[in-house]
């Protein structure tokens, strides 16, 4: 069996017995594999060691090309007149949220970021649309932006996040109302090219930060994807204060 060159690359970089290859003629390929082998077979921890420097490797690039991108489309994070605001919206931090109705793990966040809103008057946030997992998914996102034309876009994503099973064209208007909202001008505005270019907006920004699962924060400068806890938030919040 032949190795693939980027394990004989690989092993090459780790393997001190081949430096010399420096200073004298560079064997031919089966002796390069022969050698491999054999030091791998005797070491074969310099695989998973080679493999975790490189994934730590290829995760502080992600983490500075995002930092970079959320320096860069902060003006958009934040203050994005067709991004509906929750929290306090004059706070001193604001929590960038990534999110699709039908996300499972959003849902289970949704209740982490009620606990942290409620405990800490001063945070302001931010809720960028996300639907990527069902076409549905872009409905309910429209109806949350369409609640929001309504003065009730807290209502109805609590209503959304809150709701179980997929959620149809009929099941938002249901949902909607369920919380009083005129229904007959939410599917008018569900419909509207401007709710459109605002989900576009968002997917557009969530990809230049390379987020390419929900959920995503945006706390300061940094990125934090997944349904982490209450004190991982916080955490971030407050290095957030400290600049």
């Amino acid at each position: 069996m032949r190795l693939p060159r980027s394990l004989i690359a690989l092993a090459l970089i780790a393997l001190p017995a081949v430096a010399s290859a420096q200073t004298s003629p560079p064997p031919d390929r089966e002796a390069i594999e022969k050698i491999v082998r054999e030091y791998l077979m005797k070491n074969p921890e310099v695989i998973i060691e080679a493999v975790q420097e490189l994934e730590k490797r290829q995760a502080s690039a992600r983490d500075q090309a995002s930092q970079q991108a959320i320096s860069q489309r902060k003006a958009e994070l934040i203050s994005d007149p067709g991004t509906p605001v929750g929290g306090n919206p004059d706070g001193d931090v604001t929590i960038v949220e990534f999110f699709d109705y039908h996300c499972g793990y959003c849902k289970r966040a949704h209740p982490t970021m009620q606990s942290v809103v409620k405990a800490d008057s001063k945070i302001r946030i931010a809720y960028k649309q996300m639907p990527i997992l069902t076409p549905n998914s872009r409905v309910a996102a429209a109806g949350a932006l369409a609640a929001a034309r309504q003065g009730k876009y807290m209502e109805m994503h609590n209503a959304l996040m809150e709701a179980r099973g997929e959620l149809t064209n009929d099941r938002v208007i249901q949902i909607a109302a369920g919380i009083k909202l005129d229904t007959a001008k939410l599917e008018k505005d569900m419909a509207a090219p401007e709710i459109a270019q605002q989900i576009d907006r968002s997917l557009e920004l969530a990809k230049a930060l390379g987020i390419d699962g929900t959920p995503a924060f945006v706390i300061g400068n940094k990125l934090i994807p997944g349904a982490v806890d209450a004190s991982t938030i916080r955490a971030a919040v407050a290095d957030a204060r400290k600049g």
